[in-house]
């Protein structure tokens, strides 16, 4: 009896590991959709217009090119840009009504750019920042101001009729990225060796404690519901804060979350479809974050991107964008555009996920139900006699 006991509890063991291994699989198929040169282009950042139509590009010695979103593989669609510097341009952030977009780099780098007629010019004050690396710029929902920031921490607040304003209680480490809600002027920023911090409405700056042990390389305010965003760091480590925005000091950090992978580590955030975040893992992958549901799980796996294209792979992940769920585009820092779109293995895991569920919604009831007859003696002198009873 106590063999059949063990059995069964392994029967059920072995459906749930079965649950469990299917969320490391690759969920998009990748193919080749050409490149933007030659030769290395030295790629660095990428940013999807608000109203999802164009992508625009940028990296070592002053690159920058306009590309369409929906066929980024297009050379016929381009549009290259003139910036007239040499710089290495590390971040791009979209004015909310889409006209414009700052452009930031090495060397207090920080130009804009004009849709209007794809014209480069300097933003008013940037001599404020010259000799400054800068390496992460945002703008708030409301258009008003845009935060730019620098590797040796520190952070301004920009607008055209200002200029640039130096904010106060800042660290001294580089500024990975910055993020910002949605509905609310509030932007969340992480650092490598200082933890993350809230910028309030009023650009004041409050530092989350209980962030500082670890190294951030993203952060993104994904969902327009929710007030919350999530921090990326080394480690596959991710945690969420919890923003009060009547009083950002009274923000929140939940504990750590820890995605298990067989490799890779994260060093970026992107925006994912419908609210969703996409990690970038290095060796090249990528992972996906539910905010609405705290769940996160691989859509690219770097073992699978190596055995497609063992060389490819091997470049870092520059720009990532969805047009919908699992379908968008990769463009590495060589300058490498990969086009990704569902796995046909992940329609059939799918279907093996609704039979194991149903196995395991069969057979879980059946099995504890066994068990307890199985230990009962009272029970099977109650079914024997109903049995006997019936002839």
């Amino acid at each position: 009896m106590r063999g059949k006991a063990w059995f069964a509890s392994g029967l059920v063991a072995l459906l749930l590991t079965s649950l469990a291994s299917a969320e490391l699989v690759s969920r998009v198929q990748l193919e080749d959709a050409g490149s933007l040169g030659d030769s290395d282009i030295g790629l660095k950042t990428g940013a999807v217009s608000p109203n999802g139509e164009d992508i625009l590009v940028a990296g070592m010695n002053g690159y920058a090119r306009l590309l369409s979103a929906e066929d980024a593989g297009n050379r016929a669609l381009d549009i290259e840009l003139v910036t007239g510097r040499s710089s290495t341009i590390q971040d791009i952030a979209w004015h909310p009504r889409g006209n414009t977009a700052i452009m930031v780099g090495d060397g207090g780098f920080a130009m804009r750019y004009d849709s209007y007629d794809h014209s480069v010019t300097y933003v008013n004050g940037s001599f404020s920042v010259s000799g400054y690396d800068l390496s992460s710029v945002v703008w708030r929902p409301g258009g008003d101001f845009a935060y730019v920031a620098s590797t040796t921490g520190q952070i301004w607040k920009f607008a055209e009729h200002t200029g640039f304003e130096l904010l106060d209680n800042l660290g001294e480490t580089h500024v990975a990225d910055m993020a910002c809600h949605r509905n609310y002027n509030v932007c969340v920023l992480g650092t490598y060796g200082e933890g993350m911090a809230i910028i309030d409405e009023g650009h004041a700056v409050t530092w989350l404690g209980q962030t500082a042990a670890q190294t951030w390389v993203g952060v993104d305010c994904a969902s327009p519901v929710l007030n919350e965003c999530v921090g990326f760091a080394s480690g596959l480590v991710s945690k969420v804060v919890g923003i009060d925005t009547v009083n950002t000091k009274q923000s929140t950090v939940e504990p750590a979350v820890q995605i298990g992978l067989p490799s890779g580590d994260y060093v970026k955030v992107s925006r994912g479809h419908d609210g969703t975040n996409l990690a970038h893992i290095a060796p090249l992958g990528l992972v996906r974050y539910m905010p609405m549901s705290g769940e996160a799980f691989a859509v690219l796996l770097p073992e699978d991107a190596a055995e497609w294209d063992e060389v490819i792979a091997g470049r870092s992940l520059a720009v990532v964008w969805e047009n919908s769920l699992h379908n968008g585009f990769i463009i590495t820092d060589y300058g490498n555009i990969i086009a990704f779109s569902p796995a046909v293995e992940e329609v059939e895991m799918n279907i093996m996920d609704v039979l194991v569920l149903g196995a395991v919604a069969v057979s879980v009831p059946g099995v504890i139900l066994g068990l307890i007859y199985m230990n009962s003696p009272w029970l099977q002198r109650k079914y024997r006699e109903l049995r006997f009873g019936k002839k």
